[in-house]
């Protein structure tokens, strides 16, 4: 049976993999007080591209997420934002160099109108680019166009999530990062999120999405990395995951 959330969506042609590196890992390694959580992971995304990271739950993909924008620091290892090493960065300077991150449990500022969630973020990108602008996020998201003045607590889960995304587009970023932007909605909407996820990966924002859709993660990107236990099990393209279903059982248990 197709996934509803996917069974619309052809795969997107690859355009990543020959631009300039936005934001590259080496060597981590990431500790919660002793427990040993990243050990060794590299990871590297280019301008243009869009990259699955995949794993059970509890593997690490949240924490090298954190560890990519310096809200978590990792023991060892390095972490470049186009070829500067920020591994010791505050987090704001990482958002400032055109990385967004839209986070698991979305994080909205509930009391703020959708209005004023969105225009708090505007700014322009890291070579003074506005393609998103107010309008156009109103023209991607028409539901918030909608809600514009309802506070962010009168939100849908899925209208949230959506705010979540279009006020990470008002930053004008390079690269947009999503940690389980479909979680916890129901299909039509999920599949609502993939559609607009799949826009601005046309518009070539670099992406790295982490979700639990397989299918629908892997029809999105261009490359997919798979953690397991804190090491990268496989780096390779989207397509020879979504082809093989011995791969996604041994690593994903699906």
């Amino acid at each position: 049976m197709s996934d509803p959330a996917t069974h619309t969506l052809p795969p997107v042609p690859d355009r990543g993999g020959n631009g300039p590196l936005l934001l590259e890992a080496t060597d981590l390694h990431t500790y919660y007080g002793a427990s040993h959580i990243l050990h060794g992971v590299d990871f590297r995304i280019r301008k243009g591209e869009a990259v699955a990271l995949m794993g059970r739950n509890g593997m690490g993909k949240t924490t090298l997420i954190k560890c990519l924008l310096g809200i978590v620091r990792p023991r060892r290892g390095r972490v470049l934002v186009r070829g500067d090493d920020y591994s010791r960065e505050p987090t704001y300077r990482t958002a400032l160099r055109g990385i967004a991150y839209v986070p698991e449990g979305r994080g909205i500022f509930p009391n703020l109108s959708v209005r004023e969630n969105l225009l708090m973020a505007a700014r322009p990108g890291v070579d003074g680019q506005r393609a998103w602008t107010f309008e156009r996020v109103m023209a991607t998201f028409p539901r918030l166009g909608e809600r514009i003045g309802n506070g962010g607590w009168q939100l849908s889960g899925g209208e949230q999530q959506m705010l979540t995304i279009g006020r990470a587009l008002m930053t004008n970023p390079d690269l947009l990062i999503l940690d389980e932007a479909t979680e916890g909605l129901a299909p039509l909407i999920a599949r609502e999120i993939w559609r607009i996820v799949r826009e601005i990966r046309n518009t070539g924002i670099a992406t790295v999405i982490v979700d639990k859709n397989h299918s629908a993660v892997t029809t999105i990107t261009d490359r997919a990395v798979i953690l397991v236990k804190g090491q990268v099990v496989f780096d390779g393209s989207s397509e020879a995951v979504r082809n093989s279903p011995d791969l996604i059982h041994k690593h994903l248990g699906v």
